[in-house]
């Protein structure tokens, strides 16, 4: 009797322990309408591996400013990198060679009107046909922020989901019989289920918050990694962070792997 009262007991506070980390989760409150005016600059660099012998290295710019039409407000996100892809077998050299890749704008903002139940930011993204063979691709997405109401012992700061589709196309000169090597269009359903832990003052834990879950809507098949970012706050206007992500499940082909750092500057 005395072990059974111990162990109703143990399971009692484990309960009570977990339930107490727990119950957090499920309260939030839509905090999607705050948007900062904060103007970010960020340079990022990455190096990724696909699984057959093929290595690329990127570096991106990256820049937020505020935007502000009527009673609309929102954020623009410019992207624009350079790539160099390389293997084993290639020179050394390749891997410095670098060339033009993905140039991108993306959009959000508030909107009060259209969708306004879902209590999202509505934009979208359009990437340029630079480093992509000449396709363009555009796409609509919507985002939420949702931040604790209670504080949390697993010490959780945000839930951020994004869901974006992307709808890739050729133009008129860039079809496959001119350029025979063009991937395929890009139809793919992009899943961010950002969230994030605070670990100290100054240091942030993000996981899904660079990389996320894709669904190619065209032929079928997922991309599932595991993502984790650190960030760091030197200053108040400086923050520096490494990343990594992992495939779990890859029945569309992404990358096997891939370690990321930034350094981002807020004014």
């Amino acid at each position: 009797m005395k072990l059974l009262l111990t162990l109703l007991l143990s399971i009692f506070v484990s309960a009570s322990y977990a339930e107490d980390m727990l119950v957090p989760l499920s309260k939030f409150d839509n905090d999607s309408q705050r948007l900062t005016d904060n103007k970010v600059l960020e340079f990022w660099a990455y190096h990724n591996y696909d699984n057959s012998d093929n290595y690329q290295n990127v570096l991106k710019l990256r820049y937020y400013n505020p935007l502000a039409a009527g009673d609309w407000r929102g954020r623009i996100r410019l992207d624009t990198s350079y790539s160099s892809s390389y293997n084993s077998i290639s020179s050394a050299n390749n891997a410095g060679q670098y060339s033009a890749g993905n140039t991108m704008v993306t959009i959000w903002g508030q909107d009060q009107t259209f969708l306004k139940p879902l209590g999202a930011l509505v934009g979208g993204r359009v990437i340029f046909p630079f480093g992509n063979n000449g396709q363009w691709a555009v796409g609509p997405q919507l985002n939420w922020s949702f931040i604790p109401s209670v504080d949390s012992r697993i010490g959780v700061t945000d839930f951020s989901p994004l869901v974006r589709y992307m709808y890739g196309f050729d133009t008129k000169n860039n079809s496959l019989i001119v350029n025979p090597n063009q991937p395929a269009l890009m139809r793919s359903l992009q899943l961010y289920p950002t969230v994030g832990f605070q670990l100290s003052p100054n240091t942030m834990l993000r996981f899904w918050d660079e990389n996320g879950v894709v669904y190619n809507s065209a032929g079928g098949g997922w991309f599932v990694p595991i993502d984790a970012m650190v960030t760091h706050r030197l200053a108040k206007h400086w923050v520096v962070a490494v990343g990594a992500s992992k495939q779990v499940v890859q029945t569309y082909i992404q990358y096997d792997w891939s370690a990321y750092a930034k350094i981002s500057f807020n004014f």
